[in-house]
């Protein structure tokens, strides 16, 4: 029992968990065509996305420092930034994907006193985030049914699976949803309550809701454009509507990286591109070789945050 509760298990877990799931990913795609793919991602794609995640860093640090600063914990941006990728770096090596942010958080704290403020703004910072992606997602959904791209007649080679394969990945999603709130629903329901009263002020004024979702909808749209990079190096895009179809596919791979359940989204954003990709009627491995190098990318971007992990200031504090 005492095993089963340590931290240390816990994260080995999901270490394994991760391995696991990309183990699965690898028995259902083609690993000749999958290298033969991740090969084709040219040096100029790989520059262009290193420097799309260093932005994507400087801009999240930014929509964290005007949130911290409209619930009166303003924050340097120089400081803004050293945080964010050190919480980036432990977040890609860290398993579940939020630690880094929570260490964020305390840190902040200890700077303020204020825990529960440092707190709300790391996490209304995130809900930010979070906001957009879903809405972008919805958009990219419904434009693919819509224009007949994905689950359409035009794929008579999935056939029935499609719908198995949805179901699936739905019963997946939901399982982890459940299974994270059924664990916290009372720690959720109380925090939520505290929350209301700061994300009136930092997120629902005026004007922090448009300046919110404008910094947001560019920090989503900087992952999207290092999918992308990667996509027209490799040759997937060959007209407007294939990077209409590979926008709005990636979008969903952004999302499943949301559910905590891995290291990085590694495994789960692999699994929902080998799944996605057939059902827009696009080979499998393209998907997985768009995910691989994505992932790749971001956490190079990140090393970054282990340089400030030994610099002076953070020794200090």
């Amino acid at each position: 029992m005492n095993l089963l509760r340590s931290t240390g298990f816990r994260v080995a877990l999901k270490w394994v968990f991760t391995a696991l799931i990309v183990a699965a990913v690898l028995l259902v795609v083609d690993i000749e065509k999958l290298l033969v793919e991740i090969i084709r991602i040219p040096s100029s794609a790989i520059v262009i996305g290193l420097a799309l995640g260093i932005i994507q860093v400087f801009l999240s640090a930014w929509r964290w420092r005007f949130t911290a600063d409209l619930l009166g914990l303003p924050i340097p941006y120089t400081q803004a930034v050293r945080e964010y990728y050190l919480a980036t770096f432990a977040n890609q090596v860290l398993p579940g994907g939020v630690l880094g942010d929570v260490n964020r958080a305390l840190r902040h704290a200890a700077d303020t006193n204020n825990r529960r403020a440092a707190a709300h703004g790391v996490a209304i910072e995130r809900l930010s985030g979070q906001f957009v992606l879903a809405s972008v997602v919805a958009t990219g959904i419904s434009w693919l049914f819509f224009t007949g791209r994905m689950l359409s007649s035009n794929t008579p080679e999935l056939g029935s699976l499609a719908h198995l394969y949805w179901l699936l990945a739905g019963i997946g999603v939901a399982g982890g949803l459940l299974w994270v709130f059924a664990r916290k629903r009372v720690q959720v329901r109380g925090y939520f309550s505290a929350l209301r009263g700061d994300l009136a002020r930092a997120f629902f004024s005026w004007p922090a809701f448009p300046i919110q979702v404008v910094t947001s909808l560019l920090v989503v749209a900087s992952y999207l454009a290092v999918f992308l990079v990667l996509a027209a190096g490799m040759g997937y895009l060959i007209d407007l509507p294939s990077v209409a179809v590979v926008a709005a596919l990636c979008s969903l791979l952004l999302l499943s990286m949301v559910v905590p359940t891995t290291v990085s989204g590694w495994g789960v954003r692999e699994g929902a591109a080998a799944i996605l990709w057939p059902l827009a009627g696009l080979p499998a491995e393209q998907g997985v070789a768009l995910s691989v190098g994505y992932g790749a990318l971001i956490f190079f971007s990140s090393l970054p945050g282990l340089l400030f992990l030994f610099s002076s200031q953070v020794r200090q504090r």
